[in-house]
């Protein structure tokens, strides 16, 4: 028993001696730093980086040295309007319409049914139609007659984009002295694409020094092969292909937009999504199809290296995709304008090829062809029947009126050609 109890106490003993070890090791090393910290200067001047105290993980910032976000505390003021939203916003439902549609004018000047539609409809962009051999004095004339007629006033002037089809060979509207005689495309094809670019550049500044600031050019559709290309009317035929590849269209179309835009002009490539393979011409004919070009078809290609260039423009066909939408021609087809903004990427001006003269359109409705046009994506409507043109204009309207939902596609669509109006200089004070 006397052994028993001797072992107790000394187990005892030795529980008591490694409790208090255990306390003096935690509790000494926290004196020892709460000793330091006191010691240590509230702020150390430091020359480099050897000197510089190393936080350990266990520090912690105070909540009073770290802000922490505040539910109280107001979002970032919004960006101020753009001088393009500033002058939408003072526009009419009117006035907006008129800028998202192109009337045409004879190249040699105004007649009354042009003058109406500029005055009365206020439809603020003209295309120059017809033939003149007269030369760059007279259309300068008469560009700065119609500029006058169609430009917007305001707190901001709203100026027109005045355009014309200046492709070369059998398309080439403006002739005359002060005016190149342009080959034709495909000669532009056979061309070196420096060279093109260069010639190009000259034939820009011929029409930039009349008032006119768009070509409807370069031909971006691509003809399968020279001995197809007499049965192509719209293009093989007169020769408006670059040539029979789309490498070769790409090339020398990117070469003439280019040198159209470092002359203040700018470039509209057309007929998306090509008209290369059609065998009749949708200015003359009815139920003119393409059935082969689809949403992936090589043909895109020269359309889509031009997008990539900067152009701001992109004119649409006529024609019918059914390989893209079987139901809607492309210039009223959502599919065909999705494939254009979101495959392509293209974020600029839509502007469709005729919708009053054509035959392809000639069943519908003027009244509901600019209004599906713009529903469908588009942004700019072409009319080259002056005569025509109040009809569309006022079904673009009445829906506008009816459909909030339609007049705000009407807003997006004006306020696009307002901001390729200011990047032009149209947008003046």
């Amino acid at each position: 028993m006397a052994a028993t109890s001797r072992r107790a106490k000394t187990v005892l003993i030795v529980g008591i001696v490694l409790v208090v070890v255990g306390v003096i090791a935690v509790v000494v090393p926290r004196m020892m730093s709460a000793l330091t910290a006191q010691a240590r200067p509230a702020t150390t001047p430091s020359s480099s980086a050897a000197e510089t105290p190393t936080p350990t993980p266990s520090a912690t910032p105070s909540a009073a040295s770290t802000p922490t976000p505040s539910a109280s505390t107001p979002p970032p003021p919004p960006p101020p309007p753009s001088r393009a939203q500033q002058v939408l916003a003072g526009l009419s439902l009117e006035q907006r319409v008129g800028q998202v549609m192109m009337v045409s004018s004879p190249v040699a000047g105004a007649d009354p049914a042009t003058l109406a539609d500029l005055r009365s409809n206020r439809i603020g962009n003209v295309f120059l139609k017809g033939r003149t051999t007269a030369g760059a004095g007279a259309v300068g004339d008469v560009v700065r007659a119609l500029r006058a007629e169609a430009t917007q006033t305001g707190p901001t002037t709203v100026a027109p984009f005045v355009a014309t089809d200046q492709e070369g060979g059998q398309v080439q509207i403006l002739r005359g002295p002060g005016f190149s005689a342009i080959p034709s495309a495909l000669a532009q094809g056979g061309m070196d694409p420096a060279a093109l670019s260069s010639a190009a550049t000259e034939w820009g500044q011929e029409l930039a020094a009349v008032g006119v600031n768009v070509n409807f050019a370069p031909v971006m559709d691509t003809v399968p092969s020279a001995a197809f290309a007499p049965q192509n009317i719209p293009i093989g035929k007169y020769e408006r292909e670059y040539g029979f590849d789309p490498a070769t269209v790409s090339s020398h179309g990117v070469a003439f937009a280019h040198a159209m835009a470092q002359a203040g002009v700018a470039a509209v490539p057309k007929h998306f999504p090509g008209l290369g393979r059609v065998t009749a011409n949708t200015d003359t004919s009815t139920n003119v199809t393409d059935a082969q070009t689809s949403r992936t078809d090589p043909y895109l290609a020269p359309f889509a290296d031009a997008i990539r260039s900067g152009v701001g423009w992109v004119m649409l066909s006529n024609a019918l995709y059914p390989a893209i939408d079987g139901e809607h021609l492309a210039v009223f087809s959502p599919a065909v304008i999705d494939l254009l903004r979101k495959d392509l990427g293209f974020g600029g001006i839509v502007v469709s090829d005729d919708i009053c003269d054509a035959a392809q359109v000639g069943g519908l409705r003027p009244e509901s062809r600019g209004a599906d046009f713009l529903a469908a994506g588009g942004t700019m409507v072409l009319c080259t029947d002056e005569a025509l043109a109040p009809r569309l204009w006022q079904g673009i309207v009445d829906q506008a009126r009816s459909d909030p939902g339609f007049a705000r596609v009407v807003d997006n669509a004006a306020l696009t050609v307002l901001e390729a109006k200011d990047r032009a200089g149209l947008l003046s004070h």
